[in-house]
């Protein structure tokens, strides 16, 4: 693509993302207002329809009691004339738009009712209950699954003789009526624990307005929301109806009569459609506008293309001929300004690169430092020596401990060291046929035989060991050697190479001054440089996951918190346990990537849990050794918190002891300023490290877990019993919480109980969740509660 097309391009893209991030920006903050205006004018709806039913009730009550004041109806009652009260309480509820009269004795029993039949008692207890202690009662009530807004009233004469209740049935066109006066859908529904879903899995039942045109299955799911308190406290979208909802209710009975059972809800809703049709028709302006700026944009952005690209192209030219090795002796350099500049540069260039072509060609074979032939000779010769078929040793060493030296006795020490060391090499005699500088403190010795005599090599060692003068002072170097032998370890020179790093890398771990290669070692170390190089993009490729472990109070069993556990499931190697691909994270130092995806992830499962399930969750993290020296670590998480909208005390942080020892001044100041911040930090795997008590006592963390090779036999070894009882009364009197985890048995967790352990995790209470799990386990763990979240103390560093 030619500069030109690709300035256009540059500055077409600049206004495209520019115009892009305004629209939707701009969209995005009328598409809340517009919902947040929607629910305002559903609170408001619900206001209204709550005013106009209590209007209604008063309305109600007034009829009722101008009939408990006729004396006609006193005597009637008093006659027990059944024919005569049941007119009177026909006639009247009809003059009064009542769907259901009833009259009843002093206790409550049945005389007349539209709906109940005589001798029976009181079908609406909870309303009975009103009347007989505040002497009247107005509210609403189920009567075969209806919802009736009923008033009851005392008939005194002028003791008690009786009482007469009256109501109105919560129908559609009551519906319709509140729905003109407010301007919204409003609904009454019914939700009965008495009914059971139809053969397509809809929830029958009663339902009166707006909402007995809506979808069977879209009002069944609008019932299962309901009863999951969902739409009762805000107002929210329900996507089956397609619209903005908010609801509340009028009743919930409390026992089950003949009248059945059930909860009624008002419904009010605004079409998600109407709500959004400004937000619809300034989209289309915003997009009209995008394309005529668009068009201009490109027309002024081709001019400057082609008036800018001309100089640069050819000196775009010139720079691909000296790229290519030519002599351009024609270099334009007497324009003005920058593009001058650059000619003069380019010039000016090309004679350098001549310059250090010549240095480069005398240079490519040899180290500065020691003269010796440098690793590009080693593969050279190698590869000749290889094609030649003759068999041949490569011994590979190391100075063990030479960073050491630089930092004792400075840089210069350290390269006459080498320089010595080199000379040794350089001179000594067959069957040694070179000797190369590999870089840093590494050497190479090509040797013309097929396998090393022992007596050789141990003279060998023994005398590039000898003591090196330098500044009048003795220094022995300690080297490690890696040996492979030519055809048996590899037919070319890469391979040869890197088995004998791979055997010189294997006896610095083993401490062992020399190890041939064997065979599966580099395997190994293949393995390693796959896991590394994966892991970068494993969170990309979404071969990464987080699982979760419950923590609960020993006490009462209460869940306190969940424990964030990092998972890789490779797709060629399958699971990789967590020690082993953090451990190659830290060596490759890409742990920070890590930490900020885990980070990010359970920040945003928080969120997920507290939106989708209601879920207040509390989860601690694990940190590596390089995340508690970084300085940075307390800014990444409050970016983290704040990105999900999370208080620091919903995120706990858990360190080891060997984190901290390893640099405790700069750990000390990390977890003080996360302390202050209001996280809450561990000690996780405490026993098994190295850390004083000194340090403890002045880190800002809240609690020890005790690591679980202490807890998994506790029940069996009185050692682990005696170290766990230590360590809860010295963490209780440092006034920190303990935690053991690896409870496993339900005897280790009743001794951990009675030794005064805090808190308890393992598998004996639950094995690491998915995500996805979490909120079932809480749902069926026995104690059934969660131990709400308070902010940490922190101990005061």
């Amino acid at each position: 693509m030619s500069f030109r097309r690709r300035l256009l391009l540059i500055m077409l893209a600049v206004m495209a993302v520019a115009q892009l991030v305004a629209a939707v920006a701009t969209l995005g903050t009328i598409h809340r207002d517009v919902m947040h205006k929607g629910g305002r004018e559903l609170e408001v709806g619900l206001g209204v329809m709550r005013q106009l039913l209590d209007e209604r009730g008063k309305q109600l009550r007034d009829s009722v009691g101008i009939l408990t004041s006729d004396f006609g109806f006193r005597s009637a009652i008093a006659s027990q004339d059944q024919g005569t009260l049941a007119s009177v309480l026909a006639n009247h509820g009809e003059r009064v738009g009542a769907n259901m009269v009833l009259l009843a004795a002093p206790d409550g029993t049945i005389v007349v009712s539209s709906h109940h039949a005589p001798g029976t008692p009181m079908p609406f207890p909870r309303l009975w209950r009103q009347v007989r202690q505040a002497g009247e009662a107005t509210g609403v009530v189920l009567q075969d699954q209806r919802p009736y807004q009923f008033v009851m009233l005392p008939v005194r004469a002028p003791n008690l003789i009786g009482w007469v209740g009256m109501g109105f049935l919560l129908d559609t066109p009551l519906a319709e009526e509140i729905g003109r006066l407010t301007r919204l859908q409003v609904s009454f529904l019914v939700s009965s624990a008495d009914q059971a879903p139809d053969a397509a899995g809809d929830m029958k039942g009663y339902v009166a307005g707006a909402l007995s045109q809506a979808p069977p299955a879209a009002v069944s799911a609008l019932r299962a929301d309901l009863a999951r308190g969902e739409y009762l406290h805000h107002s929210g979208v329900d996507t089956g109806l397609d619209a903005l909802v908010r609801a509340s209710p009028l009743m919930t009975s409390e026992i089950a009569t003949d009248a059945g059972r059930g909860q009624v809800y008002a419904v009010v809703e605004h079409s998600r459609a109407d709500l959004l049709a400004v937000f619809q028709a300034l989209g289309w302006r915003l997009a009209a506008i995008f394309a005529v700026t668009l068009a201009l944009t490109a027309l002024v952005a081709a001019f400057s293309a082609r008036s800018m690209s001309r100089p640069l192209i050819r000196l775009a030219r010139v720079a691909q001929g000296i790229g290519r090795g030519e002599r351009v002796a024609d270099v334009p350099t007497d324009s003005g300004g920058e593009i001058g500049l650059l000619g003069r540069t380019l010039a000016a260039m090309q004679n350098d690169i001549d310059d250090r072509e010549r240095q480069q060609r005398n240079q490519a074979r040899r180290d500065q430092l020691t003269g010796l032939a440098n690793r590009h000779s080693a593969q050279q010769d190698i590869t000749e020596a290889v094609a030649a078929g003759y068999p041949f040793t490569l011994l590979r060493m190391s100075i063990c401990g030479f960073r050491h030296i630089n930092d004792t006795f400075g840089y210069a020490v350290g390269d006459q060291a080498l320089c010595q060391l080199a000379k040794r090499l350089a001179t000594y005699p067959a069957p040694v046929r070179h000797a190369y500088r590999l870089g840093g403190d590494e050497f190479l010795l090509l040797v013309d035989s097929a396998a090393v005599d022992a007596h050789w090599l141990t003279s060998l060692r023994e005398g590039l060991a000898q003591p090196i003068e330098l500044e009048q002072s003795p220094l022995r170097l300690q080297l490690v050697y890696g040996k492979v032998n030519f055809p048996e370890h590899g037919c070319n020179a890469l391979l040869l190479l890197r088995r004998a790093e791979v055997a010189m890398d294997m006896a610095k771990q083993q401490r062992l001054g020399y190890l041939r290669y064997v065979e599966g070692q580099d395997e190994k170390r293949l393995r390693e440089l796959t896991l590394v190089r994966d892991l970068q993009l494993a969170a990309e490729r979404g071969q990464l996951s987080m699982a979760y472990q419950p923590k609960i109070a020993a006490a009462d069993g209460a869940l306190v918190e969940l424990e964030a556990l990092m998972r890789w499931q490779h797709p060629e190697f399958g699971f990789i346990p967590p020690d082993e691909f953090i451990t190659l994270a830290e060596s490759a130092g890409i742990i920070s990537q890590l930490t900020g995806w885990m980070l990010s992830t359970v920040c945003r499962q928080l969120a997920a849990w507290e939106a989708e399930e209601g879920l207040c969750l509390a989860v601690a993290v694990n940190l590596s050794a390089q995340d508690v020296i970084d300085p940075a670590l307390p800014q990444r998480l409050d970016q983290a918190l704040a990105a999900y909208g999370l208080d620091p005390a919903r995120l706990g942080l858990e360190v080891t002891e060997s984190a901290i020892i390893s640099d405790p001044e700069v750990s000390r100041r990390v977890l003080a300023e996360l302390s202050r911040r209001g996280a809450s930090t561990a000690i996780d795997d405490f026993g098994t490290g190295y850390s004083s008590l000194g340090q403890l006592k002045h880190l800002a963390v809240r609690q020890l877990k005790i690591d679980k090779s202490f807890i998994l036999k506790l029940d069996q070894h009185s050692d682990d019993r005696i170290i766990v009882h230590s360590t809860i009364e010295l963490g209780h009197n440092l006034g920190l919480e303990v935690v053991a985890e690896g409870v496993e048995t339900d005897a280790a967790r009743a001794l951990l109980v009675e030794l005064g352990c805090d808190y308890l995790q393992g598998y004996g209470i639950s094995r690491p969740l998915p995500a996805a799990a979490v909120a079932e386990w809480i749902a069926a763990y026995p104690p059934g509660v969660r131990r709400p979240l308070r902010p940490p103390e922190p101990s005061t560093p």
